[in-house]
């Protein structure tokens, strides 16, 4: 069997790619398809070349697929059909496709699906809804299977003969759903795309890490991983030092309660969502003397009213707030934070659940902060970390074992049993990852997905200015079931998260780009949605 290079998809822009592509062109359209005469050259530049935007897939360092895609008018089918325009409906955005070619020995494998999808993406970006092509008599039947439909006469001469074939939008989607998430042949149901906060689609690295035979906590190759996992984490936040507990987020922020009951001062917690709220629970179950300062779900924190409460009297010795507001997709300002806090020496801890991992986290300036495996780190959930400055002593006759930080600080970190798969998973899955650039992605797909999303007429919860990257909650209309969307959306391969109590009873969808995503999956998302009609 012989075995390929990755294969990688992309808009031509070097100039090899566009030599590569005038050889393809003249094998395929001289001397396959004998469209044009043969040249001594062997290579053919296409008329519109200079117009044409090329959708390639590169094996190495060899062209295996192409094709063009072009919007300006005239098209290559106006020359053969003169009155192309009555053929076709009125009020599209369209675009011509040509030289769809791939080479001989790739035409069975993969190519083909990622060219088109490839070309979805494109079509997205540039807001065409219907594309027009001249598709071979040799390959009609391939071109119906994704959708397109004759019109008008055939065009061509000799043993090269078109038929002129218009493809729309909402003719290509079920087609890009099985092309894209299925097998390509129909008959498999295609593995549901995780849209989740959580847990988060995960990565193959991450998965073969995860299933490694189980090591001892106390053994020398783990503790080194472990090390090497602290380190990653603190690199990654600016973070001292960090604790890794074997548990949910929730038990994180316990821990943090368990660690503000020793400072015996009174504090402030800030909620304005769900989490928030969750703090100020922890907060009251550990009987900590504090005052809670809630705002309105889905509206960003007051600097100046936590200015004055910090300011009021008792004076707060600590303050505790959300980073990523995960239940409204706020992102609260830690940076404003930590500075009202240093200028009057207030101590602020912070959960960051959902920022690390989908946001930039500096925690250079917080006292305690929280976070977890199972979500914008991408890996499984089931760790929970908790990042210090300080040097920690174990508190022996005030605080559970489990919940006592300093005993993990004493202990190089592990006082009791870990397990080695979590452990291991996420150190494959915060050293895989560029992770300056994937913020940047992130930051830049979900601006754009909201802006789409709000073309469309979805109300988003969040104002631009404080939405958080990794989750966009959806306000459905009056008489819209968000769960009842949700399960529709799940039947049609989508997890989309709306079951939450506090979900439900505000009648909220959310969209969460914390896993692994493809950006096919995202446009064929958000056309299922339009089409769902959730707009008011």
């Amino acid at each position: 069997m012989t075995v390929h290079p990755p294969f990688r998809f992309k808009v031509a822009t070097e100039e090899w790619e566009f030599e590569r592509i005038h050889e393809l062109n003249y094998r395929t359209f001289v001397e396959e398809i004998p469209q044009h005469q043969p040249s001594a050259t062997r290579r053919l530049v296409d008329k519109f070349h200079a117009e044409n935007t090329y959708l390639i897939c590169v094996c190495g360092d060899e062209l295996v697929g192409m094709l063009a895609a072009r919007g300006n008018r005239p098209f290559s089918l106006d020359s053969k059909l003169p009155n192309l325009d009555a053929h076709l409906p009125a009020g599209r955005a369209m675009c011509e496709l040509r030289l769809l070619a791939v080479e001989r020995k790739f035409r069975a494998g993969q190519v083909f699906p990622g060219l088109m999808a490839l070309l979805w993406k494109h079509a997205l970006e540039k807001g065409y809804d219907m594309a027009i092509i001249s598709g071979t008599t040799r390959q009609l039947k391939l071109y119906r299977h994704l959708g397109f439909k004759p019109f008008g006469p055939l065009v061509g001469s000799g043993d090269a003969w078109f038929q002129p074939m218009v493809l729309a939008k909402e003719d290509f989607e079920p087609v890009a759903d099985r092309l894209f998430n299925g097998n390509g042949n129909g008959h498999e149901p295609r593995s549901k795309v995780n849209f989740l906060p959580g847990p988060v689609a995960i990565h193959p690295d991450v998965q073969r890490a995860f299933e490694a035979t189980p090591e001892s906590h106390r053994g020398d190759d783990f503790i080194a991983t472990f090390q090497a996992v602290k380190l990653q984490l603190c690199a990654l936040t600016g973070a001292s030092r960090v604790q890794v507990l074997l548990g949910s987020g929730t038990l994180g922020n316990d821990t943090v309660a368990a660690q503000l009951s020793l400072e015996g001062t009174p504090g402030l917690v800030l909620a304005n969502g769900e989490f928030g709220a969750r703090l100020v629970d922890h907060a009251r179950r550990w009987r900590l003397e504090f005052k809670a300062l809630e705002f309105p779900w889905g509206q960003p924190l007051d600097l100046r009213e936590v200015a004055a409460a910090l300011d009021g009297e008792p004076h707060p010795r600590w303050l505790w707030c959300v980073h990523g507001e995960t239940s409204t997709g706020i992102r609260n300002d830690l940076e404003a934070l930590e500075r009202l806090c240093s200028a009057r020496g207030v101590k602020l801890a912070a959960d960051c659940i959902s920022t690390l991992g989908t946001s930039p986290v500096n925690l250079r300036g917080v006292w305690l902060a929280t976070s977890a495996s199972g979500k914008g780190l991408a890996a499984y959930p089931g760790l929970s970390l908790v990042f210090h400055h300080h040097e920690l002593s174990p508190a022996l006759d005030r605080l559970p074992r489990y919940l006592d930080l300093g005993m993990y600080a004493a202990t190089a970190g592990v006082p009791f049993t870990q397990s080695s798969n979590l452990v291991h998973a996420l150190h494959a899955a915060v050293r895989r990852v560029d992770w300056p650039r994937r913020l940047s992605e992130l930051a830049s797909r979900s601006a754009v997905l909201r802006a789409r999303l709000r073309k469309l007429g979805f109300n988003i919860l969040a104002a631009e200015e404080h939405a958080a990257p990794a989750v966009i909650t959806l306000v459905l209309p009056e008489g819209t079931d968000s769960g009842e969307v949700s399960r529709k959306l799940e039947k049609a391969g989508y997890l989309l998260s709306a079951h939450s109590e506090y979900l439900r009873r505000r009648n909220w969808l959310q969209i969460c780009l914390m896993g692994e995503c493809r950006q096919e999956d995202v446009d064929l998302l958000l056309t299922r949605l339009q089409r769902m009609g959730l707009t008011s």
